[in-house]
């Protein structure tokens, strides 16, 4: 018999769900900034001398210092001789001691439980309650590794492999995170967008849920609808009447929630307050609280922590059917657990110093730093791009970014469309090829046909954020007249 030839995985065999896969966020104007980043090391000749990288969401890549108390507790955590050390304060000590004493054999090299380390799990659940004034039981929260798993973990659920009209629909906000829309191809779901109202803050409305809904009834079969609060990429924090909105939305229509809260430490706007999904829910009555299901996020990546490489996250389960719930748990069980350093780190910060224990003062004047330099940031980049003629960017609210909107000529539009590109993904090469400041398009998280936009971090430190404010006030103006 001969023996079949040729490669067992080619782009014609692979699986297609992967294909359709999209992430904006590393897309190919960041692979040609890393690209930049060698040429500069290699001695070349460019018209700046570093590349500023305002993409993506890594505190710490532009910048940002540790928190001491975090990275204390770590460091015992890593090296349990330093117990006995005079170096780090007491409650530091106490921090590790109480979560190596739930690790298997007193070390975090040890596999956790599959939903967590038990103990953090708790801390968790307190976290919450403090938060809320709400119970949270440790046993409806499962660890991961950052909130991205999370996320994917409850999408999965909600894939039937079903095609068509029958096909499972998840309603996602756009503008969007890209992550939503991956992992919804990667599952085989159908992305439902509805739009959010840029004239009114990036809020959300009824209206345009229910023509979002009808829409898709018929060519899928929605299931659920995901709200990102602080917004990503968008910069807003909801009022609370309008989660109420959504709320009655989804329980009209019968959809799982999925409330992406990661930015909920990231609110600097006068008079805006962050509101978790269940503390409305709680506020609505049993009606709605012991009915509804939710699945809420968080992460140590964001906030005032921006511990992204540690890799931390929780989910909590809202009224999940205990027999789906102990399904995900099954699920979870198949990748043994999650980054055991990375659940230690979220502790500390659902744990934080007490005010009175010795690291509280140090801890509380940091973490007021790197909110107050985000604040004033928030301010800056706001400020600036409506002093721009030809931009306009609602206020920075909450979370890390900019979403401005950019005014571009008809022949621009027609040069990008001749070349196969999205019009504000030539403006956005352009800018890193002239100026070396890397941003992501609009294109790349959704946006209304006929408008165009660009994600700007605002992580980077405040003198380098004037420079690169400096820089968009020159580059907006002399690369639109070149069109004009």
């Amino acid at each position: 018999m001969q023996q079949a030839s040729g490669k067992v995985l080619t782009l014609e065999s692979m699986n297609p769900c992967v294909k359709r896969l999209e992430y904006a966020v590393r897309g190919p104007i960041v692979a040609r900034a890393t690209q930049l980043e060698k040429e500069l090391k290699s001695g070349a000749t460019k018209p700046f001398s570093e590349v500023i990288r305002c993409n993506i969401g890594d505190c710490h890549a532009m910048g940002q210092k540790p928190i001491t108390f975090l990275r204390q507790v770590i460091a015992v955590l890593s090296d349990p001789s330093l117990m006995d050390s005079d170096r780090y304060p007491a409650d530091v000590k106490a921090r590790a001691k109480r979560i190596l004493e739930g690790c298997g054999g007193g070390s975090v090299g040890a596999y956790s439980a599959s939903c967590g380390v038990p103990v953090i799990r708790e801390d968790c659940a307190k976290y919450i309650e403090a938060r809320d004034g709400i119970p949270a039981n440790p046993e409806n929260i499962f660890l991961t590794s950052g909130a991205s798993e999370a996320v994917k973990a409850v999408l999965e659920l909600l894939a039937t492999g079903q095609e068509g009209a029958d096909q499972p629909g998840v309603m996602v906000p756009i503008p969007q995170y890209p992550l939503y829309s991956a992992s919804i191809s990667q599952y085989n779901l159908q992305t439902v967008p509805y739009y959010l109202e840029e004239s009114d803050n990036w809020s959300l409305s009824q209206a345009e849920l229910r023509r979002a809904y009808d829409e898709a009834v018929g060519k899928c079969k929605p299931r659920a609808l995901v709200v990102i609060n602080p917004g990503n990429p968008t910069g807003q924090v909801l009022r609370k009447e309008i989660i109420e909105d959504v709320i009655r939305f989804a329980k009209e229509k019968n959809l799982f929630i999925l409330a992406d809260e990661v930015y909920q430490h990231n609110v600097y706007a006068e008079g805006a307050k962050f509101y978790s999904f269940k503390q409305v829910l709680h506020g609505m009555g049993d009606a709605y609280f012991k009915e509804m299901e939710l699945a809420s996020f968080m992460s140590a990546s964001k906030g005032y922590m921006g511990e992204c490489g540690f890799r931390g996250g929780y989910c909590e389960l809202v009224n999940m059917d205990p027999e789906v719930q102990a399904m995900l748990y099954k699920q979870l069980s198949a990748r043994l657990c999650s980054v055991v350093m990375g659940q230690a780190i979220l502790d500390v910060i659902m744990n934080p110093p007490k005010p009175d224990e010795p690291s509280f003062a140090e801890h509380e004047r940091e973490k007021s730093q790197v909110l107050g330099d985000l604040k004033l940031k928030a301010q800056m980049a706001t400020e600036t791009f409506n002093s721009i003629p030809g931009m306009r960017c609602n206020p920075v609210q909450g979370a890390m970014y900019a979403f401005p909107s950019i005014e571009l000529p008809p022949k621009l539009i027609e040069e990008a469309k001749a070349k196969g590109m999205q019009p504000d993904a030539m403006y956005c090469t352009a800018l890193l090829e002239e100026k070396g400041v890397c941003v992501v398009p609009g294109s790349g998280f959704g946006q209304r046909p006929g408008t165009y936009h660009f994600r700007m971090t605002i992580l980077p430190p405040v003198e380098k954020l004037k420079n690169v404010m400096q820089i968009f006030k020159e580059f907006h103006e002399s690369y639109v007249n070149r069109y004009k």
